[in-house]
């Protein structure tokens, strides 16, 4: 059956004046995620990124460690939500990042609404962007799509029937360069595994990185 591998940035750089450029710890993170797409052995189907910097960043450093050739198509469906703007209306002294990031999403989600910045505009585009990936597979394909923790959770999410506190609990726990896989069949797509990255133990613990 043909899979989609939804592939989590590397490490950002919180503490840099750019949060969306990848850190050193990112780079190494992608590098290894790299090693492990070789040492897999896949038939390479459709890639895609979103168009943030640190997608592309962790896609190109990635791919080139595994000896697959090809440009990814950047598909801003893939974006991860705007982060920073939900940080801000928890202002820091308001409980722990996590806890101001929660807040800001649950708020997000509870204010409902349609159109553009909506929480539902949001995981309309994601479930469209998954859709279209699996359009565009054939037999035995895997697609890789690099993107982030909150498209990987929405997707998750979707596919398990979750609420909303199940959406916030998977998207507390995604890895930066972590693989989750995806399958499509006659029974439709289904999760298959979620959080992939024991290809990242073996550089220690530092590399088990959230944000």
């Amino acid at each position: 059956m043909p899979s989609i591998y939804l592939i989590r940035h590397g490490k950002a750089s919180p503490e840099a004046e750019d949060y969306d450029e990848l850190s050193p710890t990112g780079y190494e993170q992608a590098r290894l995620l790299g090693a492990e797409l070789k040492r897999r052995d896949l038939r390479p189907g459709p890639v895609l990124a979103g168009g943030l910097r640190r997608q592309r960043q962790t896609a190109a450093t990635a791919l080139a460690e595994a000896g697959i050739d090809a440009d990814p198509l950047i598909d801003e469906r893939w974006n991860e939500y705007e982060h920073l703007e939900l940080l801000t209306r928890h202002p820091i002294g308001e409980g722990t990042l996590q806890e101001r990031l929660d807040a800001g999403l649950s708020a997000w989600i509870a204010a409902g609404g349609t159109g553009a910045g909506t929480w539902e505009d949001f995981r309309a585009g994601v479930r469209a962007a998954l859709s279209d990936t699996v359009a565009r597979l054939e037999r035995g394909e895997t697609a890789l799509v690099f993107t982030s923790a909150g498209v990987i959770a929405t997707v998750c999410a979707a596919l398990l029937e979750a609420p909303t506190h199940g959406f916030l609990a998977l998207n507390r726990i995604v890895v930066n360069g972590s693989i989750t896989k995806v399958m499509h069949g006659r029974g439709g797509t289904r999760l298959l595994s979620f959080n992939d990255h024991a290809h990242l133990e073996q550089g220690g613990a530092g590399l088990m990185t959230y944000r």
